[in-house]
């Protein structure tokens, strides 16, 4: 393997971490979300966030022949609006680092995948930024 999969398959472990963490941080932040509206953009965001991780994690499995094992879970979102916040920001890093990998995918069946993400990722942080700008 070339060393530049080796990096690709490490970003690709960290990624399968950061969606498995996402998701359960989005759904404790739907817990605590009062508007039907905020509600809907939240579920829409975890069940995204959950099928990353999944296509992830069989992309990783095509690339070791094993699966990231225990990723940890997130504490808990008390505080809607620096959940929202903090989503905010991961959402935005998230599009960057999908971004990177895009460009060095080491086959062509890792594209879609991360292309699928990457703009998911654009559009959770397009509803983040409305749900933040509307809490006070």
């Amino acid at each position: 393997m070339r060393k530049g999969a080796y990096v690709f398959i490490d970003k690709l472990k960290q990624a399968i971490e950061g969606e498995y963490r996402d998701y359960y941080f989005y759904r404790s932040m739907y817990e605590i979300a009062e508007d039907p509206l905020w509600r809907d953009f939240i579920q829409h965001a975890f069940e995204d966030e959950k099928s990353h991780y999944e296509m992830f994690q069989q992309l990783y499995y095509m690339m070791t022949g094993t699966f990231v094992q225990n990723p940890k879970k997130p504490i808990p979102c008390y505080n809607l609006k620096q959940g929202v916040k903090q989503a905010l920001v991961g959402e935005l890093d998230g599009v960057e680092t999908y971004k990177e990998m895009l460009l060095t995918i080491p086959f062509q069946q890792a594209y879609n995948p991360l292309f699928i993400a990457m703009h998911d990722e654009m559009e959770h942080a397009i509803r983040m930024s409305m749900i933040y700008n509307s809490l006070r």
